[in-house]
């Protein structure tokens, strides 16, 4: 067996992740049949929506078959089922307490959280699949793994506790606590492994500056992010991993396809890998779901559970946007398809201006290319007249806003106008910066909100 370069074994479980896609492709097909089959007969969520849309599983004969004839779900449904069969909806199957391992939700921004259920096989099958995930990503048993998700409601750091645990890997699971104590603790322990949100990993390079300290000097070797955007992305990945002398993974989809640490990176020149013999991944059209789309071609994602029972999602859109390659193993020898950017942003975080479409994503990719730029960034969208509007405000790091009050007064706006012409070649229209003082906007400590809408402020 092939070992890396600490002795240990290459892979997790080598005949999975090296499989021939085309012999995958079968155990794919019949997964999906036994789930189609299974959700029909057990969950009314399911009978109910297929009978609605005349579908049987009976008419999916190959996977083509799967992505063209089965209709999707969506969040909004399954919050809707649950508010009429609580607290775990009618597509749960057995959720009696003693069949129950665990029971989480999602934050519920309007007062009522999503709740979602597992059973103990589902959560012993998930426990083997995030170590083969963390695996990937090149946790081993000699680390010591820092977890900066919060433990709470989300499943979040959970899964990545779960998976770490069973590798054998030293874990150190603080959640969401004060960020001088993460780091001060991190040195003091000498954690190699950090696990927090891409924004999260930003804003303690703030805090580091802050407190005299170099990250790229800390004991941390690897950071193992998700919950957002930004891992995937070369500009913003290549910043973090700059700044804390580490690789960066990334990992991770929705919390109703837990376990989601199916997206995965190994290496991170590949892309993140998804491991589409747990959660079978198909990208298609964003505005017909039953049309796949070739493999390069950006569209919306679509999951389905091929194993789990217990609240199992079958063709659910969550709303994000990709584009998937599958052109042969990747440098780390798996064969599974791959996302080389990840997952691009969220489809309704597209922003129309002036006729353009604009992701916050490719604004991010944009600032994370120019030095001096910290990691807090918003972008304000207004109404001028009958036009929309975007204009960029993003943070000085406090070394670059120490060198502007000795600098020319027209230094700073050099700066702005460098930005300016570097999102207009990306965007192709011009945006307005704004460059503003280190901690002006809030720092971000889970999971990046960087749109403020102010159109409907300008009706009111």
């Amino acid at each position: 067996m092939q070992s890396d370069s600490r002795g240990y074994r290459r892979y997790w479980d080598q005949e999975r992740e090296t499989m021939d896609p085309r012999q995958r492709d079968k155990l794919i097909l019949a997964r999906i049949k036994a789930q189609l089959t299974y959700v029909y007969q057990e969950l009314p969520f399911y009978r109910d929506h297929y009978d609605a849309h005349g579908f049987k599983p009976d008419d999916v004969k190959t996977i083509e078959d799967f992505t063209a004839k089965v209709p999707v779900i969506t969040k909004k449904m399954l919050v809707a089922d649950q508010l009429l069969n609580p607290p775990f909806g009618s597509y749960a199957g057995n959720h009696s307490p003693d069949g129950l391992a665990r029971i989480h939700g999602s934050s519920g921004t309007s007062g009522t959280p999503t709740m979602y259920c597992v059973s103990h096989k589902d959560w012993e099958r998930s426990r083997e699949l995030v170590a083969l995930a963390m695996w990937a990503m090149g946790a081993r048993p000699c680390d010591i793994a820092q977890i900066g998700f919060p433990f709470s409601l989300f499943f979040g750091g959970w899964g990545v506790l779960q998976g770490l645990e069973h590798i054998g890997v030293t874990t150190f699971p603080l959640g969401n606590i004060d960020s001088e104590r993460h780091l001060d603790l991190m040195y003091r322990i000498g954690s190699t492994i950090f696990s927090a949100t891409p924004s999260y990993c930003q804003h303690l390079t703030t805090v580091a500056e802050r407190m005299g300290l170099d990250l790229a000097d800390s004991p941390v070797q690897r950071l193992i992010v998700g919950g957002e955007p930004g891992g995937s992305l070369p500009g913003t990945r290549d910043v973090i991993s700059k700044a804390w002398g580490a690789s960066v993974h990334d990992s991770g989809s929705t919390s109703e396809m837990y376990p989601f640490n199916t997206n995965v990176t190994a290496v991170p020149e590949d892309g993140v890998l998804l491991i589409n013999d747990e959660v079978f991944t198909e990208v298609v059209d964003r505005d017909n779901a039953n049309v796949a789309l070739p493999h390069g071609e950006r569209g919306a994602i679509v999951y389905t559970h091929l194993w789990r029972e217990s609240q199992p999602m079958i063709r659910f859109w969550p709303g994000d946007e990709t584009y998937m390659v599958h052109d042969g193993p990747t440098s780390c020898g798996r064969t599974y398809p791959r996302l080389p950017e990840g997952v691009i942003g969220r489809l309704d975080d597209m922003l129309i201006i002036r006729g353009a479409n604009i992701y916050p994503s490719a604004v991010e990719t944009v600032l994370r290319q120019v030095d001096g730029l910290g990691p807090e960034f918003e972008i304000l969208v207004d109404k001028r007249g009958s036009m929309d509007e975007i204009t960029v405000r993003v943070e000085l790091t406090e070394t670059r806003a120490r060198e502007l009050e000795n600098s020319p007064a027209d230094a700073r706006q050099q700066i702005a106008k460098d930005v300016e012409h570097r999102l207009k070649g990306a965007l192709q229209i011009r945006v307005p910066v704004e460059l503003i003082s280190p901690g002006t906007l809030e720092p971000t400590v889970l999971k990046a909100r960087r749109v403020v809408d102010r159109r409907n402020l300008a009706n009111t």
